[in-house]
């Protein structure tokens, strides 16, 4: 061996760093950490024509809650803002301010009402038959004839607006209302069709589709927190206030304006088509009711036959502590409990109805009948509250039956509708000889229902509505 092969400094040495060189770049590949990640990243690529990936698969995304938007609140506007500075001080030297504050109260009303009901039409209406969520016959039966309801509206807005004089006040505001009036005749096919449409929207949310429509509408801005339904009631709630507006504008009148004539006999007028409002909602509402009792016992059902108003309705518990869905009519008192018969809603009749011809009703203090089972009420010892008692003064017609409302203001309004129900010739008979009672009976069973009963009440659980 030469020492010259020993030289690092030679050619040979050069060849050997850059063989060094790609050894050290094998080793790289060969390392666990990023660069065989890239080979792997490149061996997948390479294999890529032989493997395709398979087609994403397509899910609807869950619904997430937003987060809480800011409710859209309506700025109350009074007339004094809505004009000139210099003119409110003349219409406020001359006194007329107050009166027209109270137009423009009601004025403020119709424009808010046509606000609500456009909306109604272009959030739910039209997007819920698009999106195939209710058929066009559900969407009849739902929102009704709302539709016709907003020009109705449009144009008392735009006869008040065409009615201001050049201080922007309105003079005639009698003669508008007293003429626009006949129009609320329509009201009377809406509100009569209330029952059926909440019972119909009730049952479609049933529907996780819908109810995820109604609960994202319910919480976007232009909604304001209220749901459909408190939309659909707005009109039937609308009616009922023209008659205190128009009064508030009397108030507000001078002794000596003529437009008072027209003022009174509007309100008079109106009056006429709420009771007639009123009278048909009730006896759509009774039919309905009706139609939704289930009877064990198909002989129960002639009491049932003359009825012709629903009175009260409620929930009521009995001395157990069960709830009783409640229902008093004209002619006869129905307990009955929530059931499903062949995937339909209705109300299972609980013993025996009681004809109000036969009806006797004893209010009971607090703390005078033990609530819940025999064993429970000894070991428990759980005074009732808010107790009254109905019972039959003929065995055959109804057993007894111990109630408790939810409330002392509940039960005051229960026994009152109950006492008012029953005939006054049987409470007069009640008082003399007993003989006299029969004859009641036999001369109040068909006879059509008093004033006093055709006050439509109805309670919903611890809430007192008015029925119109």
């Amino acid at each position: 061996m030469s020492c010259q092969s020993l030289d690092l400094t030679t050619k040979k040495s050069k060849r050997k760093r850059r063989t060094l060189s790609k050894i050290s770049s094998v080793a790289n590949i060969l390392s666990p950490i990023k660069p065989i990640k890239n080979a792997a990243q490149s061996l997948q690529r390479s294999f890529s024509f032989k493997m395709p990936s398979p087609a994403p698969k397509q899910s609807h995304t869950p619904y997430r809650k937003p987060q809480p938007a800011k409710s859209v609140r309506r700025p109350s506007k009074l007339f004094s803002d809505s004009v000139d500075g210099s003119l409110a001080n003349l219409l406020r030297e001359s006194g007329q301010i107050k009166r027209q504050e109270a137009i423009h109260e009601l004025y403020q009303g119709e424009v808010e009402l046509v606000e609500d009901l456009s909306m109604v039409k272009k959030i739910y209406y039209d997007p819920m038959k698009l999106l195939n969520l209710i058929t066009e016959e559900e969407s009849k039966k739902i929102f009704g004839i709302i539709e016709e309801l907003v020009p109705l509206h449009k144009d008392l807005v735009q006869k008040i607006n065409q009615s201001r004089n050049e201080l922007g006040a309105v003079e005639n505001i009698g003669k508008i209302i007293n003429d626009w009036s006949p129009c609320l005749k329509s009201y009377t096919q809406y509100c009569a069709n209330q029952s059926f449409a909440k019972s119909l929207l009730d049952e479609k949310k049933e529907n996780p589709k819908v109810r995820d429509f109604l609960q994202r509408c319910q919480e976007s801005p232009f909604s304001r927190k209220l749901d459909l339904w408190s939309f659909l009631d707005v009109p039937r709630s609308k009616l009922v206030k023209y008659p205190l507006l128009l009064k508030n504008i009397i108030k507000k009148t001078s002794e000596h304006n003529n437009d008072i004539i027209d003022i009174q006999s509007a309100i008079t007028r109106i009056e006429a088509i709420i009771n007639n409002v009123d009278q048909e909602t009730g006896r759509v509402k009774c039919d309905f009711t009706l139609s939704r009792l289930d009877f064990l016992d198909e002989s129960t059902e002639s009491c049932l036959d003359y009825c012709t108003t629903l009175l009260c309705e409620g929930i009521l518990r009995n001395s157990r502590g069960t709830k009783l869905n409640t229902f008093l009519f004209d002619k006869c008192l129905v307990l009955t409990r929530p059931a499903t018969r062949n995937n339909r809603f209705c109300y299972q009749v609980y013993r025996q109805p009681i004809p109000v011809c036969h009806l006797i009703v004893e209010d009971l203090k607090d703390g005078e009948v033990k609530m819940g089972s025999f064993r429970a009420s000894i070991i428990q010892n759980k005074d009732g509250k808010n107790m009254f008692k109905v019972s039959s003064d003929n065995p055959g017609q109804g057993a007894s039956h111990t109630l408790q409302a939810s409330s002392e203001h509940d039960k005051r309004q229960w026994l009152q509708c109950l006492r008012s129900a029953i005939p006054k010739k049987q409470k007069q008979s009640a008082t003399g000889s007993s003989t006299n009672i029969p004859k009641a009976r036999e001369a109040n069973h068909c006879k059509k229902p008093t004033e006093e009963q055709e006050v439509s009440l109805q309670f919903h659980d611890s809430q007192l509505e008015t029925f119109v």
